[in-house]
C-alpha cells in the first residue's frame, strides 16, 4: 500500500494483452520506467519515461522532446488542468487503479479473468455459507446473487463507494488550495485558482487510484474494509486473491474459500437488513472529514517554493502531515463514533462467522486468528483509510467488539443479540467496548425495568374507564372525569 497520501506517483501500465502487449509497450518506450505523475505514458522522441531523464519527468518531457511532440505533451497537460469536475479527478483515479492492477502485486501475482469453474465454486461456497449462517443469526440472507470478480472488476464495482467516502476530505483540501493566495489577489487570480484546484483533483485522483489499485490486489471480497463497497445484494469473492491468501496457511483451498464466503455473506446480511447502517457509517466518515483541517501555512509554503524541475518536492511535503484532525470535542466524538461503528460491524461478523464455522470446519480457529492478525498488523482496511482519509483504525476495538457480541449471545441468545441492530441508539458505545459484561448486565436491567413500566402503564389505562364512569355517576363534569387538566 502506498504511504504517500495525496502525492503524485503513477505506476507503469501493463497492457491488457499480457506479455505480447508488454513487449510492444517496451518497444514504444513506455511501461517500465519510474512513476509518471501526469500520466503521459510513453512519448515519441522522449524514450518514454523509462528512458533518459526518467528520474525527472518534466525535464524528460521538455528537455528531450522535438517540437512536434512538445505540442502533444502540452495538449495532454492541458486536458488534465482543464478538469472541472468535483474535488477528485475520478477518471484519472479509475485509469490509475486499473494500471496498478495490471502491473500485478509485489509477489508477482497477476490479475486474471475468472473462469466458469471458479464462478461455480464461489456460487456454491456462498450458497453453503448462507445455509450455515441461518443457525448463527436471526438476520435472513442478504445475498441476492454470488459473483466472482477479477481485481479489475472489483475496482469498477467499488469506485462509486470510494467516491462517496473520499470526496468530503478532498473538498476540504480543494478549498484550501484556493485559499493559499492572499485575499486581495484571489479576485484577480481566478484562472490560477481553478488550475490549482484541477491540480488538486489530479493529485487526489493519482493517489486514490494507486491506493484502490493496490487494495484490489489484497482484498478477498467486497466487504474487507467493513463497509459495503460493492452493489447491494451481491456477495463477491476474488478467486485470485483467495488463492494467494491461502497459499501458505496449510489449509485446504475449499475451506479457505468457504470461510471467506461466510464472512462475505454475513456482511451482506447485516447491510441488507439493517437499513440505516450504511448511511450511519458513511455519515460517520463524513463527520470525521468535516473536522480535518488543512495546514494552509504549509500548503502556501509548498506552492510558493514549488520547483517544476523537482516535482518530488511536492510529494515529499504532502507526506509530512498536511492534514491535521482538529483537537476538539466534536472531532473526538466523530472519530470515536466512526471507529466504534466499524468495530461493531467487524466484531459482529467475526462472532457470527465463528459460531457458524467452529462446529463444521477444523480450520475455523486458525483462519479466524489469521484474519484478526491481518487486520492488527495493518491490513488493507487500516492502510487504505490511513491513506485516503487520514484515519487509522484501532484493531483492539475489533477484538473487544467480538467479545461483546459473544457475551450478548450467551446472555440473550441470537435473537436478543441481533435485535440491537434495530436502531443506532441501541448499539454499544466506545466505553461499552471496554466493559462488555457491564453493557450486557446494564442493558438487561434496563429492558426489565422497561417491561415493568409498560405493564404499570397498561394497568393504569385499564383503570381509567372506571374512573370516568365513577365520575359521571357522581354527576361531575365528564371532561374532568377524563383526568384531563
Amino acid at each position: 500500500m502506498s504511504d504517500t497520501p495525496f502525492g503524485f506517483g503513477l505506476p507503469p501500465e501493463e497492457p491488457d494483452d499480457g506479455d505480447e502487449g508488454k513487449k510492444k509497450d517496451q518497444q514504444s518506450g513506455g511501461g517500465q520506467g519510474p512513476a509518471n505523475p501526469f500520466g503521459f505514458g510513453g512519448l515519441p522522441g522522449a524514450g518514454g519515461f523509462g528512458g533518459p531523464g526518467a528520474d525527472n519527468p518534466l525535464a524528460a518531457m521538455f528537455g528531450s522532446l522535438n517540437p512536434n511532440d512538445l505540442g502533444a505533451a502540452f495538449q495532454q497537460l492541458g486536458q488534465m488542468l482543464s478538469y472541472e469536475g468535483g474535488p477528485v479527478n475520478w477518471d484519472m483515479a479509475k485509469q490509475i487503479a486499473r494500471q496498478t492492477v495490471a502491473q500485478g502485486t509485489e509477489d508477482g501475482t497477476k490479475d486474471a479473468s475468472v473462469g466458469p469453474a471458479e464462478r461455480t465454486a464461489v456460487e456454491e461456497a456462498v450458497r453453503l455459507a448462507d445455509l450455515w449462517l441461518d443457525d448463527a443469526t436471526s438476520l435472513p440472507s442478504g445475498s441476492g446473487s454470488a459473483v466472482a470478480w477479477s481485481r479489475a472488476e472489483w475496482v469498477e464495482a467499488t469506485l462509486p463507494a470510494w467516491q462517496e467516502l473520499v470526496d468530503p476530505v478532498a473538498e476540504r483540501v480543494g478549498a484550501a488550495m484556493g485559499d493559499v493566495l492572499p485575499e486581495e489577489m484571489q479576485a484577480m487570480a481566478g484562472p490560477l485558482i481553478g488550475m490549482m484546484r484541477s491540480m488538486g483533483g489530479a493529485m487526489f485522483g493519482t493517489q486514490i487510484g494507486q491506493a484502490v489499485g493496490v487494495l484490489a490486489g489484497e482484498v478477498v471480497g467486497s466487504s474487507d474494509v467493513g463497509l459495503p463497497l460493492g452493489p447491494a445484494g451481491k456477495a463477491a469473492l476474488l478467486p485470485v486473491n483467495i488463492e494467494a491468501f491461502g497459499k501458505d496457511l496449510g489449509v485446504p483451498k475449499e475451506e479457505v474459500r468457504l470461510y471467506l464466503a461466510l464472512r462475505e455473506a454475513a456482511h451482506q446480511r447485516l447491510f441488507a437488513h439493517v437499513p440505516w447502517l450504511r448511511s450511519h457509517l458513511f455519515g460517520a466518515v463524513e463527520g470525521y472529514a468535516r473536522g480535518i483541517k488543512v495546514d494552509t501555512a504549509k500548503l502556501e509554503d509548498v506552492v510558493g517554493q514549488f520547483d517544476p524541475q523537482n516535482p518530488e518536492q511536492l510529494q515529499d511535503a504532502l507526506q509530512q502531515g498536511m492534514f491535521q484532525p482538529e483537537d476538539s470535542p466534536e472531532q473526538k466524538a466523530a472519530l470515536a463514533r466512526l471507529e466504534t461503528a466499524l468495530a461493531l460491524v467487524e466484531g459482529w461478523v467475526d462472532a457470527v462467522v465463528h459460531a457458524a464455522a467452529k462446529p463444521r470446519l477444523s480450520s475455523a480457529d486458525a483462519l479466524r486468528e489469521t484474519l484478526r492478525r491481518r487486520r492488527a498488523t495493518g491490513g488493507p482496511a487500516e492502510q487504505t483509510f490511513a491513506t485516503l482519509i487520514g484515519l487509522e483504525l484501532r484493531p483492539r476495538r475489533l477484538r473487544d467488539a467480538s467479545r461483546l457480541w459473544a457475551s450478548l449471545t450467551d446472555a440473550r441468545g441470537v435473537d436478543g443479540r441481533d435485535a440491537l441492530w434495530a436502531h443506532p441508539d441501541m448499539l454499544p458505545t466506545a466505553s461499552d467496548l471496554d466493559d462488555p459484561d457491564g453493557f450486557v448486565h446494564r442493558e438487561q436491567l434496563d429492558f426489565s425495568e422497561l417491561d415493568k413500566m409498560l405493564g404499570e402503564a397498561a394497568d393504569g389505562s385499564a383503570e381509567k374507564p372506571n374512573l370516568k364512569k365513577d365520575a359521571t355517576e357522581d354527576g361531575t363534569d365528564d371532561v374532568k372525569g377524563d383526568g384531563s387538566e
